[in-house]
């Protein structure tokens, strides 16, 4: 008898666990597109915007609109009420301002499409990186010249790795900076 209640254990046990490997791989597979999909990478966004205008022709610092870049974790997309802190008077009567404007007066939040994400299963901190003198360019490209954002490098622990281990490769800028952690508890919390 603890046999054959052994036996039906593996036959569930197997079928359930190729089941569970399945739906992982066929959630990360689509999770995590802007990873897989890598340089080139731009999706369409619910509001048309220029970068180039904005951060190009108007000088406009990453920093006010991406908040938190220098005091936390995340670099967070623009809020609405960020984007309306000018076009209340500036530009009111063009189309993308106008559903700008929608998206404001009904309090909804723009449903921008993430571009630049590293997996879930890594550790980032955008203000350890920034407050080290990190340009936003290293790593997001020149992005003063983009009228549609797109990722220009990879977001792969490789490309990690060789900025952590050469750092004067790519931040030639800084003067005298230190490697950045190798060891995998840096990332992978």
């Amino acid at each position: 008898m603890k046999r054959t209640v052994l036996d039906y254990a593996l036959k569930i046990r197997l079928p359930l666990t190729l089941f569970v490997i399945a739906v992982s791989f066929i959630l990360t597979f689509y999770i995590s597109r802007a990873e897989r999909d890598g340089v080139g990478y731009s999706p369409q966004q619910p509001i048309q915007y220029s970068h180039k205008l904005h951060a190009g022709q108007m000088n406009i610092d990453c920093k006010y609109c991406h908040i938190g870049t220098e005091k936390g974790r995340h670099a967070l997309v623009p809020s609405v009420n960020i984007c309306m802190n000018c076009h209340t008077l500036a530009r009111k009567d063009r189309p993308e301002i106008i559903k700008l404007k929608k998206y404001y007066e009904e309090g909804t939040p723009i449903p921008w499409k993430r571009i630049h994400k590293v997996p879930d299963f890594t550790y980032f901190n955008h203000s350890v990186h920034v407050n080290k003198g990190i340009q936003c360019e290293t790593c997001h490209g020149d992005v003063k010249q983009m009228e549609v954002v797109s990722q220009v490098k990879d977001w792969t622990m490789t490309a990690c790795l060789d900025c952590h281990r050469q750092p004067e490769k790519f931040v030639p800028y800084i003067q005298n900076i230190k490697k950045g952690p190798e060891n995998c508890w840096a990332c992978h919390r």
